[in-house]
């Protein structure tokens, strides 16, 4: 495989295009045609507004698409990848009932049954077979909809994207959900090189069966497009032969396939007028949509995107994941689109890009802005608008322009960028966001401003950030201040203070100056990092966000006289906060743990199925009660062990430190276990763990070390 010079530039655009796609769609997601029409006409650009919803929203196609294919580097970016290993990915990132998924339950919702035959020890791909689950709910559209990934890791080699979208299919979905899922991968994977539709689909279908329904419906469309002219009758014809009427469940493969080819090819090779057929036909709009629009983003690149309408603005990069990897929930379009270019870059043997010193903030292609927005204008501020421009970087070719007006003393202008979930968000409908925040106290920021040489007037340019405190109100902390003349240039540090408790929910740069003021300063780059130096508890105030900082994984949580009580049925059950970027520290935390198989806190947490943890165990009522260090790596791993004697409703001050290879672990203040682990985890959150019962824990520190 060999990568273009424009390979990440076309990822982009990919990832942009199937954010864009299913923001658009996501508003009337199941509406009919005739029900569209009749209440919104044609969908010419976004429709959230008039349905009073917002555009930003969590969605399984977003967040599918992006952690499923998780499975290749955390195996190691090899092609022998195996469906299993794609299985348990899942069983990792998912968390049971919350996110990601339509949990409609066994034999309803596809990817719940696939998920529920995992979780009882049944591989992929046997967990999403017909021959397991039946031919229905085997050949719903699933499999389309999250394989946009598996086709931007394999550019221009058809025929890989198709067996790797085969095997990430295969553990939900069979038959002709798979082929239409391979159609796709090959399609978008082709686009990267090659610009004509027809050749694209000529390709295409040579990886399915001849014989397969979805081989034939587009063989139909292809011949019905020599002959009618009119999407609106070609709609026609596709409902009447390959409709729900005839392919039921709850959203199958086979008609929402067909819509996307439809909209191809009457679309005229336009990103806005595709959009708008394969939306206006309705279905299962925001996962046709989002297809259609990752395609369209790959093979005409951002100016293809550009074309018409400003969709890229109103977006903002700005994306949701919501898993267990809690510290990857607030995200944007750009951190993504590197995530999946270095996979690629990896299985081609390239080594990854990192822009900027791997600066979290780079905006190093063009348009991004990385969610970076004005803070709303109230009278008592001056405005400011973000621009993606060339130049004004010392490591990169892009920066953010932030274009200032009308500043002057008691009238700033700041512009930010969340680090954890926005107000707005707390209230979404649907698909809850669960998410950890990005930045912490004892955290390091880094960041470079410059201004150029037509600013007459000095302004003063700070960081800040705003947190949520008393009653979730948004409060300002500020930051280091540097005075910025014409062609000036400041690096900023910044160890983030302690906040009480108040999770940070952004970050951002105010500009000021004494006499009124308009111009232009530039972002160069911003970044964090190091391990927090924060205590979790009850910060002693109303609000909530300190308790939602927290990615729930347990069956109850309950916040009362102990700050964290945990109680968990069956199983094990985890309540997690922190970021995959920590590294070396130490977490420590009181356990009382309460009538439980086991109880604790674990470190280098990266999702439900792999971390260490450092345990209270009870096996039985006849065993000897231990200490246990453990690392869950897909499955459970005892790496030490003492007898220890401990009672229910007895606290203990547990410690759980990592240091590059090397675990210490300590109860009470006495040392217990040292070892060192040969293939550590590299990072990851915090975590208390609850097995089959109920405990209890009022603080959690981390520290570095």
């Amino acid at each position: 495989m060999v990568l273009s010079a424009d390979y990440i530039e076309r990822v982009y655009a990919g990832v942009l295009g199937k954010v864009i796609g299913v923001y658009l769609g996501r508003p009337f997601e199941g509406w009919t045609y005739a029900r569209i029409m009749k209440e919104l006409g044609e969908i010419n650009y976004y429709v959230h507004e008039k349905r009073g919803v917002p555009l930003i929203v969590t969605d399984d196609d977003i967040t599918g698409t992006f952690t499923f294919l998780r499975a290749m580097p955390d195996h190691g970016n090899t092609l022998a990848l195996t469906p299993a290993q794609i299985g348990q990915t899942w069983l990792n990132y998912l968390i049971e009932e919350r996110t990601i998924l339509w949990w409609g339950g066994l034999g309803n919702s596809t990817e719940h049954t696939a998920y529920l035959r995992l979780k009882h020890g049944i591989p992929a791909p046997q967990s999403g077979s017909l021959a397991l689950n039946g031919k229905v709910v085997a050949e719903q559209i699933g499999a389309q909809i999250f394989i946009d990934g598996w086709a931007m890791i394999a550019p221009g080699d058809p025929a890989l994207a198709a067996d790797l979208a085969r095997r990430a299919a295969s553990v939900s979905h069979d038959g002709e959900a798979i082929y239409g899922a391979q159609v796709i991968a090959a399609l978008e994977s082709l686009a990267f090189v090659e610009p004509d539709l027809n050749v694209l689909l000529d390709t295409a279908v040579t990886f399915i069966p001849c014989d397969s329904v979805i081989y034939r419906m587009i063989a139909d469309l292809r011949e019905w497009r020599e002959r009618v002219p009119d999407w609106r009758e070609a709609f026609g014809l596709l409902a009447e032969h390959y409709g729900y009427h005839k392919y039921g469940g709850n959203c199958h493969m086979v008609p929402n396939h067909g819509l996307i080819v439809l909209s191809l090819l009457w679309g005229d090779d336009d990103f806005q007028k595709t959009l708008m057929i394969v939306n206006t036909c309705g279905w299962d709009t925001d996962c046709n949509s989002g297809n259609v629009g990752c395609l369209m983003g790959i093979k005409n690149g951002l100016a293809g995107l550009e074309a018409g309408p400003d969709y890229r603005g109103p977006v903002a990069d700005r994306m949701f994941l919501p898993t267990a990897d809690g510290g990857r929930a607030i995200t944007d379009a750009l951190t993504e689109a590197f995530h999946i270019a270095n996979i690629g870059r990896a299985l081609a043997g390239e080594s990854a890009l990192a822009p900027k010193g791997g600066a979290r903030f780079h905006f190093d292609l063009p348009g991004a802005v990385q969610g970076w927005l004005p803070e709303e204008s109230i009278e008592s501020q001056g405005t400011v608008t973000v621009e993606n421009v060339a130049g004004h970087s010392i490591l990169g070719a892009r920066s953010l322009a932030l274009r200032y007006h009308g500043v002057a003393t008691g009238r700033p202008a700041r512009a930010a960028t969340a680090t954890f979930m926005p107000a707005e968000a707390a209230r979404m409908p649907g698909y809850g966001l669960l998410a950890s925040p990005t930045l912490y106290p004892g955290q390091t920021v880094r960041a470079r401003l410059s201004s150029d040489g037509d600013n007459a007037m000095p302004v003063a340019c700070g960081l800040y950030l705003r947190v949520y405190g008393a009653e979730d109100r948004l409060e300002r902390i500020d930051g280091p201040q540097a005075v910025f003349g014409p062609g000036s240039a400041h690096t900023f540090t910044w160890r983030i203070p302690d906040t009480g408790g108040a999770p940070i929910a952004e970050i951002g740069i105010e500009i000021g100056s004494e006499k009124r003021a308009d111009g232009v300063v530039y972002l160069d780059y911003l970044t964090w990092d190091g391990a927090p130096d924060v205590t979790f508890a009850c910060p002693g105030h109303t609000g909530t966000m300190w308790q939602r900082a927290w990615v729930d994984a347990v069956d109850h949580v309950q916040h009362g006289a102990e700050t964290y009580r945990l109680i968990q049925n069956e199983g094990v059950g985890l309540l997690m906060q922190g970021t995959r970027e920590w590294s070396d520290y130490r977490v420590t935390a009181d356990v009382t743990p309460h009538l439980v198989k086991s109880a604790g806190i674990a470190a280098r947490v990266q999702g439900m199925r792999r971390y260490y943890a450092l345990l209270l165990c009870r096996d039985d009522a006849e065993s000897p009660t231990k200490v246990r260090l453990v690392k869950m790596f897909d499955t459970l791993h005892v790496l030490a062990e003492v007898d220890f004697p401990w009672e229910f409703g007895e606290t203990h001050m547990l410690s759980l430190e990592v240091a590059g290879a090397t675990l210490r672990a300590w109860v009470n203040g006495v040392a217990l276990f040292t070892l060192t682990d040969a293939q550590p985890l590299a990072g990851g959150a915090v975590a208390l763990v609850c097995e089959e019962g109920r405990t209890a824990t009022n603080a959690v520190r981390v520290q570095s070390v």
